[in-house]
């Protein structure tokens, strides 16, 4: 698979299977719940922990064209360092204490991250505590939280890491949700324009209000939140002084099942707005922009078989990615550039994904998943179109360890430009991801 021809788009058929998830007893896919509240069995101190060691490889294809020309591509490196087209790596190491207080009228959750991962790999310390909240049942149908958690978004990102089908998110999640703190708008030649902190892991800081109730054989589940805009502010800052605003629902007609094997059809939606501030232009003035994202999905599961499809929406503060697709921080080959991260603050963006799944032998999952970005799509110029097919595999030697192996068939382009134009030299040469990662749960 050296050449390009056979990176091409392999098709849009789904062809494949997976296994549902093993997550807690009695919450199985309602993530608000799950992460915000305790099960009444729960003791009240309850440590929990989980390590994931991860192999990927691509083929390290240069940069073919362009001012760096001859140098990595960005997309051809093994995140989060950047500097190598294959690598073994412990990805993920968390620990975490979390339990129910006060006859459950009270419930917390402490839990640091280490490990080769874009949140613990940016900023200082390597180790950081990502969730740190607490939550406050007193008020009938009114849950209280706060501290710093997953925000109630999309489905996928609320999912835990360690629980998800796959060992890559969809690029619709990894750049258009999943924030990235920067200062600049990346335009100045001279600035890599690195982020200021890790990433937000798809969470904030601030206060919920939500809860669940039933009606028959559905289960209905709202949350309104108010954050701070700064992802992980515990590294990242305080935020504009503008709250974001959250608002979530889900309903799911629930087929039957118990403990972690809930079988149902769950449709949801999702909405959040804020501002950021950031420098833009050519004098790199500090300026106020929006921030609003939203989206719409589902999910399915009956017995061995399980699907999920969501949609996405972006408004404003586009991640743009690095300079000609170069590694942020390199300078051009005429030494007169610093390739820097970028942002589109006045764009747009959307995107897509589709999942399936199938259980065999109750230990082999097979699973495949086609997910779509439309990228800047204001203009010609800037649009980015980004389709993936991942196929993939996993055997579950028990309920504590599983191995992953994941192939992404990788198409970028740009749709607006000519295929002779640059961006589209460049994106033809990106090459295919093998993954494979072991997690062992305790």
């Amino acid at each position: 698979m050296s050449s390009s021809r056979t990176r091409r788009r392999p098709g849009r058929v789904l062809l494949a299977t997976v296994a549902v998830l093993a997550c807690h007893q009695v919450h199985a896919a309602n993530w608000v719940m799950l992460l915000g509240t305790e099960p009444p069995s729960a003791p009240a101190y309850r440590p929990f922990g989980f390590i994931g060691v991860d192999y990927q490889q691509t083929q390290g294809t240069d940069l073919p064209a362009g001012p760096w020309e001859g140098q990595p591509m960005v997309l051809n490196q093994i995140p989060p360092n950047l500097d190598t087209d294959s690598t073994l790596q412990f990805s993920f190491v968390r620990l975490g204490l979390r339990g129910r207080l006060l006859d459950g009228k009270l419930n917390y959750w402490v839990s640091p991250l280490a490990g080769d991962n874009p949140i613990s790999q940016n900023g200082t310390p390597n180790v950081k505590f990502t969730d740190v909240s607490a939550t406050a049942s007193l008020i009938p149908y009114a849950r209280i939280r706060i501290g710093q958690f997953k925000y109630p978004g999309s489905e996928e990102g609320m999912q835990p890491t360690v629980l998800r089908d796959y060992i890559s998110p969809t690029a619709v999640n990894a750049q258009l949700v999943n924030e990235r703190p920067l200062d600049s708008d990346g335009l100045p030649p001279d600035d890599a324009n690195d982020l200021t902190g890790p990433v937000s892991g798809w969470r904030d800081t601030g206060i919920q209000l939500f809860d669940a109730f039933k009606t028959g054989d559905w289960e209905h589940t709202y949350a309104v939140m108010a954050g701070t805009g700064s992802g992980l502010a515990i590294y990242n800052g305080t935020g504009s002084g503008t709250p974001d605003w959250w608002l979530y629902w889900s309903s799911e007609w629930v087929f039957g099942g118990k403990g972690p094997f809930r079988d149902g059809l769950k449709l949801t939606g999702w909405y959040q707005t804020g501002e950021r501030e950031l420098r833009a232009g050519p004098e790199q003035t500090k300026q106020t922009f929006d921030r609003t994202r939203w989206g719409l999905g589902t999910t399915f599961r009956r017995g061995p078989w399980r699907a999920a499809a969501e949609w996405i929406k972006g408004d404003g503060m586009i991640f743009n990615g690095t300079d000609a697709v170069a590694v942020p921080g390199a300078i051009s080959n005429n030494g007169m550039r610093v390739a820097s991260y970028n942002v589109l603050p006045e764009n747009e963006a959307d995107g897509w994904y589709l999942d399936a799944g199938y259980t065999l032998f109750d230990k082999w999952e097979l699973r495949a998943r086609w997910d779509r970005l439309n990228r800047g799509t204001d203009s010609d110029i800037t649009e980015r179109r980004f389709e993936t097919l991942t196929l993939g595999t996993t055997y579950r030697f028990n309920k504590h360890v599983r191995v992953l192996i994941d192939y992404q068939f990788r198409d970028f382009k740009a749709p607006g430009l000519p295929g002779a134009a640059m961006p589209n030299v460049i994106l033809d040469d990106v090459d295919n991801v093998f993954a494979a990662r072991v997690w062992a749960r305790f």
